[in-house]
């Protein structure tokens, strides 16, 4: 089968390794000159180490980032802790991995290239007609391409293969990778907390490609409409902000000389209704977005490409196979869109009311019997069963109390 992928990132780099691997021949489109990843750190759950053993990438992912074993916040003034995930509280060695963007993607750009998968880049995709019995590419240049047997979209949110829907979320964070501070935890994502409006945090993500050191991605809550009154204040009144909030990050701070070394990251929430059409799917952001509070986003791209090789595999019809494939993820992916829209404005929001309740309600019961293993489980993406679903396994020495105990991987996977 002739596949055509829209988008070099995790998702459509993930899926185009899947496939080629199974007999079909892929070429990808890029409308970067040179692909590149956008954003900053991320964790690698043990839904999506599953997905990156059965593409023989698990080793390199667990060398090139940082173990993550807890995620623990408290709020200001109060000192209160109000986050506090282990995932200890699961059976079996399960863990995060904290790793930057740009390493994920070089280690899947790196494997789709060493398969000799092709990527066009310079090519702006705006729409996938059906013509010829196929789908074809139209590019921002009047050139198109094709026909193609199945066009995957993982353009994000804002592709144009997709209908508008969702909204945009009022809060989104400036990031920056960092070197490692000291006085921090290694094997844990730590955040502060002011009500739900500031909120910061550290994450450990290993030594990313260019980097001598091991690094953190440092991120700040902020209003998407008030970017422009933080750049016009200056950085060094945001410092003194963040150290009052936050003291011991008054080292980390002193590696940022200038604005250019925070990027501003503006999240959505919207669903597609219809992922499917004749000879076209959209997966990743392309289907689903939400803001990175559950920390969902790459392990959802990555469990949707396996369900679409899975799929693949067991129907040879197109249509059947892409149908089949978004039935594999579709409740896991409502599931976590439900969470997201519940959890996301007890921390990114202007109430006043959830975060007390969050403080003085949530948080004490937390650490309540059987608290402690549902909020590891939620963290780990394994709400759903999506490794059952996908005949996937969690960690090697055991399976999580929401997978199977067995494994398979894609026909002809090395």
């Amino acid at each position: 089968m002739l596949i055509a992928i829209a988008g070099c990132g995790i998702a459509g780099l993930a899926s185009a390794l899947l496939l080629a691997r199974d007999g079909h021949r892929i070429v990808m489109f890029e409308r970067f000159e040179t692909p590149r990843p956008l954003g900053s750190g991320l964790i690698i759950q043990p839904t999506g180490l599953a997905v990156l053993r059965q593409m023989g990438l698990d080793h390199a992912t667990v060398a090139a980032g940082s173990r993550i074993d807890r995620l623990f916040g408290k709020a200001i003034p109060s000192g209160k802790t109000v986050l506090d995930v282990r995932y200890a509280a699961l059976k079996g060695d399960e863990h995060g991995i904290g790793i930057h963007r740009a390493t994920l993607f070089g280690l899947l750009y790196d494997a789709a290239r060493a398969a000799g998968i092709t990527i066009e880049t310079g090519r702006t995709v705006i729409d996938a007609p059906l013509q010829d019995g196929g789908r074809r590419f139209a590019f921002n240049d009047g050139r198109s391409d094709g026909p193609f047997d199945l066009v995957i979209d993982t353009l994000g949110t804002s592709s144009p293969l997709a209908p508008p829907t969702g909204r945009e979320l009022a809060y989104g964070a400036l990031w920056a990778s960092l070197p490692w501070p000291k006085g921090f935890d290694g094997h844990a994502l730590e955040q502060r907390y002011v009500r739900a409006s500031r909120m910061a945090g550290v994450l450990p993500i290993g030594t990313p490609p260019g980097a001598n050191e091991p690094q953190a991605a440092f991120f700040w809550s902020l209003r998407a409409d008030r970017l422009q009154t933080w750049r016009d204040t200056g950085l060094e009144h945001w410092k003194g902000d963040v150290r009052g909030l936050w003291p011991e990050t008054s080292g980390l701070l002193e590696t940022i000389t200038t604005p250019a070394q925070l990027t501003f990251a503006r999240y959505a929430h919207r669903t597609l209704m219809q992922p499917v059409a004749d000879r076209l799917i959209h997966i990743g952001d392309s289907w689903h977005s939400t803001s990175p509070q559950l920390g969902q986003g790459a392990n959802m791209a990555l469990l949707d490409a396996y369900a679409l090789a899975t799929a693949l595999q067991q129907h040879k019809n197109v249509n059947e196979a892409t149908a089949a494939a978004i039935s594999l993820r579709h409740r896991h992916v409502q599931i976590y869109q439900a969470m997201s829209l519940l959890f996301t404005p007890v921390y990114q929001s202007d109430s006043a009311i959830l975060p007390f309740l969050r403080d003085w309600v949530a948080g004490p019961l937390s650490r309540l019997w059987p608290a402690p293993a549902l909020l590891a489980a939620i963290v780990s993406g394994f709400i759903g069963s999506p490794l059952r679903a996908l005949d996937l396994q969690a960690s090697r020495s055991t399976s999580s109390p929401s997978s199977s105990s067995s494994s398979s991987r894609p026909t002809g996977m090395a």
